[in-house]
């Protein structure tokens, strides 16, 4: 008579991954009873009424992904985005939360002379966009029946926000932003 249980017992004595395996399990049943928790929680339906009258609850939509490059110092840097932000609150467990607008996918490359942001912003019209800057901050905002976005950027060094440029093309802003001019300190007058 064969026995069922002789392999994974024998497979849990001789592996030397058998712990890696118990935990990566037990990883997707705490993100299994997160995501229930998530689905459960009321907080995060809306309620919605349509044109004769009636109202539903609905959940979502729930967007959320995220972008990671090395940085110029070796290190990585992650960027989020979507609609969905972790809130603190009450206990030791930050909670979820979802917010009306996304938060779209943003990039910041410094050059020589300028500062270039470029926001994913698909499904919006050019028309849609608002773009309020500062020298050390870009502020991107859309909004259309559809989708709505907003993003607060800050700058990496300050720019001259009068002489901003940006361009709209298959759901890709680009702004272009050039760096202020650096004013000289002083010069060294020799003494004579």
């Amino acid at each position: 008579m064969f026995d069922e249980e002789f392999f994974p017992r024998w497979f849990r004595r001789r592996s030397p991954f058998y712990d890696f395996f118990r935990d990566v399990e037990e990883m997707f049943r705490e993100m299994e009873m997160e995501f229930d928790r998530l689905f459960r929680d009321k907080e995060l339906m809306r309620e919605r009424v349509l044109p004769d009258g009636t109202r539903i609850q609905e959940f979502g939509p729930i967007i959320y992904g995220y972008s990671m490059t090395i940085g110029p110092d070796g290190k990585p840097v992650i960027r989020e985005f979507g609609n969905i932000k972790r809130e603190v609150g009450p206990g030791i467990r930050p909670r979820l939360g979802i917010r009306e607008e996304r938060e779209p996918l943003v990039d910041v490359i410094t050059t020589e002379n300028e500062v270039k942001v470029f926001a994913e912003l698909p499904g919006i019209e050019k028309d849609d966009i608002k773009l309020q800057g500062t020298p050390t901050s870009l502020t991107i905002s859309a909004d259309n029946p559809q989708r709505k976005y907003y993003k607060e950027v800050e700058l990496p060094v300050e720019v001259d926000i009068e002489k901003a440029k940006s361009t709209y093309k298959n759901g890709v802003l680009e702004v272009v932003l050039p760096k202020k001019e650096v004013k000289e300190k002083g010069k060294t007058i020799k003494v004579e």
